[in-house]
Formats: structure tokens, sequence, C-alpha cells
């Protein structure tokens, strides 16, 4: 375990240099407390969400204690389930749980660790084995020790990927086993380990994103952790070790600052790495250039640092050359329509018969991963089958945009329209109505999982970001005239559409930022500063202005007071999101029962804060005090003084 540890491949497969786990470590933000319940929300949505929670007081835990109970409580922990958004860092975290213990720094009243993850165990789905048999398959040792019993051990196994599971985990039908000897299927192995009856003298550490928390009954779970990825001054320390340079490092972490929806996203660790590896190349190469301020940027240029490392790596080119190749073109072609593809079921993880289906051939996809191995994975398991997958579900989602793009451009056809056609209409106006497509596609999701592609591809039609792709775009798309039709588009949409949800409005602003358009945004900053915004009857689109700015402000927003803004109920109701990320609200608003089924919802939201509500002034009714009440006996509910 030691040998298979200590050293971390930092978001890459298996090229490049090895990076020593213990070196570049940086500790992570784990939580106590939460429930195993599904969200499915976005995850950067979701990260949005926790980018503004870092500072708040809550149970953190140390990862070398995460079975041992906290205290007041009494009753041991047996199964731990750690949830977190993708590239939060849970696999990195259970690595280094099982490095120091086999480097005997904790935990040594443990006998054995057994890591498994996911990804080895479906390709299992047809075998049979005892669970003693399933560790001598992965853990040799302990079957040439002779071990064939796990009773009298401490024992911890450890199943990292639960989200990537495709075994049928049924916890209400699966029949009762007991005999650790006796051979069965593998998912029927896990659920009665899960469930207690196979070694109920084990330790259980689950990992799994938030979307497949709920596949576990509560009923197994003694303990829910999460993983909230960096704090901010765990950012700062992140590059300081990655970059020796102080002054790299400084130039970096300041540029962070300046960029919300960078500085947000690098809540991620992997998003970290990527930054981190676009912002070194932009440096050292490119005296007195500007440095990548938005997503689309970011990744454009990741994909370009890629491409060069293949050529002079692989391909023993100069780095003055031109970097596409048609060779990488087309690899990069079949990348993009298996990210998309993909994406649209649903899936992260791929497997032979995903890439067949794409029409990516087996030994191509071993070619890929060496190649480009920091975008796309290949992994084994002992003798199984290969796994394939992006670094990180933001890059699938950047590449999937970049196959709409590219096929929108080279062929007319717009794979964002439910039939879909080609359009032989004047360029501009078809143009117009590929990029209103998608914004329409990308609003009627009801989870957001179309979020960040819709950025992506918005980027995508600024010409600098096809200057910098150019090599892989041979035909550059949109002029300033479609992109100026989209704004106004996407201007319309938030001040048309009165049922628009917080989260939807919200991610337009960041497509209008990948645009470059940011005149709503300053328009009512300018309102604040100057003071005349409680006068003004706002517009809906100056309202979810306003949220934006609210929920994107560095500044804590620890005390939200009505009255700054309008004492009314539409404004209450227009806030409803900042309320969740406030400690304190103060009224005295005019609000009535309406306001308080409102709030209600805000009380019981599982992203809530709020900790001091103050309704003096109000005439809220009985039915009022009943939405309220309600809402009190949530267990989500975070409030302490009413």
């Amino acid at each position: 375990l030691k040998e298979k540890f200590q050293c971390v491949f930092e978001g890459i497969a298996k090229a490049g240099n090895p990076t020593l786990l213990n070196q570049i470590y940086t500790e992570l933000y784990i939580t106590e407390g939460g429930t195993a319940e599904v969200n499915d929300e976005h995850e950067v949505r979701q990260i949005e969400i926790a980018s503004r929670k870092t500072d708040r007081p809550e149970t953190t835990i140390r990862r070398e204690d995460i079975f041992k109970a906290s205290p007041g409580r009494d009753e041991p922990i047996r199964t731990v389930l750690t949830k977190g958004v993708a590239g939060i860092g849970k696999t990195v975290l259970t690595q280094k749980y099982t490095l120091d213990w086999a480097e005997d720094k904790a935990n040594q009243d443990i006998q054995f660790i057994f890591p498994f993850t996911f990804r080895e165990l479906n390709v299992l789905r047809e075998e049979r084995f005892s669970l003693v048999e399933l560790v001598h398959y992965f853990f040799t040792e302990t079957k040439k020790a002779g071990i064939c019993s796990f009773e009298d051990f401490q024992v911890v196994f450890i199943f990292d990927g639960l989200d990537e599971c495709r075994l049928p985990l049924d916890f209400h039908k699966t029949t009762i086993l007991t005999d650790p000897r006796k051979s069965t299927s593998v998912d029927v192995l896990l659920v009665n380990l899960i469930r207690g009856k196979l070694l109920p003298s084990a330790h259980l550490w689950i990992t799994t994103r938030p979307a497949a928390a709920n596949q576990i009954p509560p009923r197994c779970v003694e303990m829910v952790t999460e993983v909230r990825g960096f704090t901010d001054p765990q950012k700062k320390k992140y590059f300081r070790k990655r970059f020796r340079d102080k002054e790299q490092a400084s130039t970096i972490i300041s540029h962070i600052k300046t960029s919300r929806s960078l500085h947000i996203m690098c809540h991620i660790p992997v998003f970290c790495w990527i930054t981190a590896t676009v912002l070194e190349d932009v440096l050292n190469t490119k005296e007195g250039v500007q440095l990548p301020k938005t997503l689309t940027e970011m990744y454009s240029h990741f994909l370009v640092v890629q491409a060069k490392v293949k050529k002079v790596k692989y391909d023993g080119e100069a780095e003055t050359d031109p970097h596409w190749s048609p060779e990488s073109r087309n690899m990069m072609e079949s990348l993009g329509k298996l990210a998309f593809d993909q994406l649209m079921k649903g899936n992260l993880i791929f497997y032979e018969s995903d890439l067949t289906e794409c029409g990516i051939d087996i030994r191509a996809a071993s070619v890929y991963s060496g190649v480009f191995t920091q975008i796309f994975k290949e992994e084994r398991g002992l003798y199984q089958d290969k796994v394939f997958c992006f670094i990180h579900l933001s890059v699938q989602e950047f590449l999937a945009a970049l196959h709409v793009h590219l096929t929108f451009i080279n062929s007319g056809l717009n794979l964002m329209e439910d039939q879909q056609t080609t359009s032989k209409k004047s360029e501009t106006k078809t143009e117009k109505y590929f990029y209103q497509s998608a914004v329409n596609k990308a609003l009627q999701s009801p989870n957001g999982h179309l979020d960040l592609f819709l950025r992506f591809l918005l980027g995508l039609s600024l010409q600098t970001n096809q200057t910098l792709l150019r090599g892989l775009l041979t035909q550059t798309g949109s002029s300033s005239q479609t992109n100026q039709q989209t704004v106004q588009y996407i201007k319309k949409k938030l001040s048309k559409n009165r049922n628009l949800s917080a989260e939807k409005s919200i991610n337009l602003f960041h497509c209008l930022n990948e645009l470059n358009d940011r005149s709503l945004v300053e328009e009512i900053q300018q309102s604040l500063r100057s003071g005349s915004l409680s006068e003004d009857e706002l517009s809906p689109a100056e309202w979810s202005a306003l949220v934006f700015i609210l929920l994107s402000s560095e500044k804590d927003l620890d005390v939200l007071d009505l009255k700054k803004y309008s004492p009314s109920e539409e404004a209450l109701l227009r806030l409803l999101p900042v309320f969740k990320t406030s400690n304190k609200a103060l009224s005295g608003c005019n609000l009535s029962e309406r306001s308080c089924d409102a709030l209600s919802s805000v009380l019981s939201s599982m992203s809530s804060f709020l900790k001091e509500l103050d309704l003096t002034n109000n005439d809220l009714q009985d039915s009022g005090m009943k939405f309220l009440s309600a809402a009190l006996q949530s267990s989500h509910c975070t409030l302490e003084t009413l």
C-alpha cells in the first residue's frame, strides 16, 4: 500500500512526473453532519454555495479521526459516508489516510486497510467470490500469508466512488449473508458488508458524489461527512507549495482573486491544478500577455498546453511548430463527441462499450490517454478491463461544448435542437438561433446539468477564444453582431421570465461574463455605491443582478438588512437566495404570510446558514406563523434566534 500510494499523478494518469503525495498534500476541509440525502444540482452550483460557507463555525474532522466518535456521541462508528463534488479530493483523502497508516504515522490500532474502488468492482459483476476470496483477489499478500479469517483483526474497508457503481445494490431484496467464506455475487457481498451482516467488527469508509448519496439506507451509516475542498487560506497554501518561485505564486494568487468565477472554482483541488498548469505556461512563455480571466479562456489555454506537450514530448517537434497536427485534431474531435454523448446520458466514467459506440477504437483510446493524459484517463484494476474518464467533469463539459461548436461551424448541424436540422438560412440568422436554442435547452434542465456547458459554448463564440484554438478550429464563426444578439437574448430572459430560479439567473450572469458583458452588473453596482437603490423601481433583471452581486461579493454577507434595498415583500422574495447565505436577516418590511411561506423554504433548505431572523413589526398572521413553525422542525434548520 505504501508503494501504491506514496506517489500521486496529480490530475494525471500515468505519464509525467509523479509527485510525492506527502509533498503536495494540502489539508482538506472535512465537516461532520449533513444527511445522506440526494443533491442532484449541478456541482458547480454546490461549489458556489460551499465557497460562501467556509468561514462558518462547523464541526471539522481530522482525517485520522474519521472513525472516532465526537464528544457527546456514545455509539461507536462502524460506517462513514463521505460526500463531495467531483474533483474535490475524496480519493486523495482516502489515499493519504492509507499512506499515513502504512507509514506508521496514524491509527496503529488498525491491522488491515483494504482500499477498493467501485470502478474496479464494476468489472466483476458477473464473477462470484466469498468475502475472503475477494480480499485475496485484490490483496494477494494476504493469501500468501495464509490469512483466511478477518474476524479477530481490526479491519478498515474503503470503497471509493459510490456514484460510479454499476452494480445493483438492493438493500430490500438481497438475501442475508453472514458467512465470509461463502461465495456469491459482488453486489450481495457489498450489501451485506454495508448492512453489518458480514464482518460486523469491520469499519467501512464509503465516498460518493452528492447525487448518489441516497443509494445507502441511512440506518446503515453512523456518520455522514462532507469534503468541502479548499478554503481561501488553503488555496493560497496550495499555490505556494506548487510554485517554488514566490513571486510567481503571488502573481497567480492575486490574479485568481480578480476573477470571481476562477476564485470559486479554485475551491476544487483539480481546478487549482488546471489553473496552475495554465498560468505557469502563460507566465513562462508569453511576455506581457493577459492572463485568462474567464473559464472558457482558462480551458482553451489548457487544451493548447496539452497539445504543446504532445507535440514536443511524443512527436519530437519544436515548441514553435503549429500545435495541432491532423492526428491531434482527430483525437480531440473524437474525445469531444464522447464527452457530449456521455454528458447527455449523465455518465462520467466510460467502459469499452461506451467508447465503441462513439466510434473510438480501444487501442486508440489507450493512445489518447497516454498522449492527452491530463485530459483523458485510462485506469486498470488488477487484472480487469480498462475504465476511462476525463480528469474532471468540467473538462468533459468543455470538450462537449467544443464538439457542439465544431459540429455547427463545420456542418451547420445544431445539436442543441430536439429536431436536428442543417439550416440553409442566412449565416447570422442561423448562428443567432444556434446560441438561443442552447440557452433554452440549458434553462429547461431541472437540475442545471448543462449550466457549465452553456458557459463554455457561449464563451467559444468569442473571437479571442477562437484565436487561442486556431488550428483546432479550422474555420472561425460568430460575428460580434451575433454575440450582441446573444447578450440581448439573455438579458431578455432575465427581465421577462419571472419564473426563473435564482440559480438559473445566476448562471445567466456567468454566461454574460463569458461573453465579456458586465453592463447590467455595473449599473446596479453604481446604484449601490450612490445609495439610490432603495428609491429606484428595479426590473426583474436588475433584481437578478443585485442577487448575483451580493452572492459574488468576496465579503461574507453577515447581516442582510432589507431596508437597505427596499423595505417590501417583493424585495424579500427577490433576495431569497441571499438570505440562505447570511447569518442574520433584519426586517420590519411590510411582510405578510406570503413572506413566511417563502422564508420557511429557506429555513428548511439544505444550503441555508441563517442563524438569526428578526421579523418584528410585520403583520404575519397565524397562518404565517404556521409556515415558520413547520420549517423550524426541519432537520436542516440552523436558526438559533427568532
